[in-house]
């Protein structure tokens, strides 16, 4: 019997949204500051990438001090249970309406690909876009400093690594709102993710189940002393 569970917290909600917003806001000025689209003017897409950076960053200071205050860090531990279904899943099964190998609760949201995925993001690809963003702000060109080890003929290693990053993120953002419809109905999930409530498996009911299925011991008068 499916329920209503209260699944995704408030901060949770907030936390998506914002960084949904700000990762469009800095892929639309990083394709105008390299020149692909022209939108904002380039001065004015500088000055808003640079300030959606640095919201960005406000915002994962707050996510790392959220997920290890309230535990959500276990979220994304991995694990090679189910892992293989659940790829079978993505590359087949999907395409065939089979049943979602992996059951999806409270105390874990994520399948076995997705908490693989999610955690390269968190550890690799955003913080070398966060890193290699500030170096290429900050880093100082030769300028006749007498600090020498600041000083570097060029910022293009710091702008490829940057950009690569960001081409990877973008990637993930395209297959993201793919999946988002492949849920129960197609729009389920991302409701979820605006109200905080899923329909899932009710735990309660499957233990009450399950606690039926068994057999019931023949019940026996306890043995009397003579």
């Amino acid at each position: 019997m499916s329920k209503q569970i209260y699944i995704y917290r408030s901060f949770e909600r907030f936390w998506h949204w914002m960084q949904a917003i700000l990762i469009f806001l800095l892929a639309a000025t990083g394709f105008e500051i390299h020149g692909t689209i022209t939108f904002f003017g380039y001065k004015n897409a500088v000055t808003y990438h640079n300030i959606a950076a640095y919201s960005f960053i406000v915002l994962i200071v707050f996510a790392i001090f959220w997920h290890f205050t309230t535990g959500e860090w276990r979220q994304y531990m991995p694990s090679r249970k189910n892992l293989r279904a659940q790829m079978d899943f993505y590359l087949l099964g999907i395409f065939r309406n089979a049943p979602h190998p992996t059951k999806k609760t409270v105390l874990s949201k994520l399948n076995p690909l997705q908490k693989i995925v999610y955690l390269g993001l968190k550890i690799l690809v955003i913080p070398i876009i966060v890193i290699s963003g500030l170096m290429y702000m900050f880093y100082r060109y030769p300028q006749g400093s007498s600090i020498e080890v600041l000083n570097i003929h060029s910022v293009e290693p710091f702008a490829i690594v940057h950009t690569i990053g960001a081409f990877l993120l973008i990637a993930f953002i395209v297959a993201h709102l793919y999946l988002i419809t492949t849920g129960s109905t197609p729009t389920s999930n991302l409701k979820a993710m605006i109200t905080g409530y899923e329909e899932l498996e009710d735990e309660h009911d499957e233990k009450v189940t399950g606690a039926a299925a068994l057999p019931l011991r023949k019940k026996t008068e306890p043995e009397t002393l003579s």
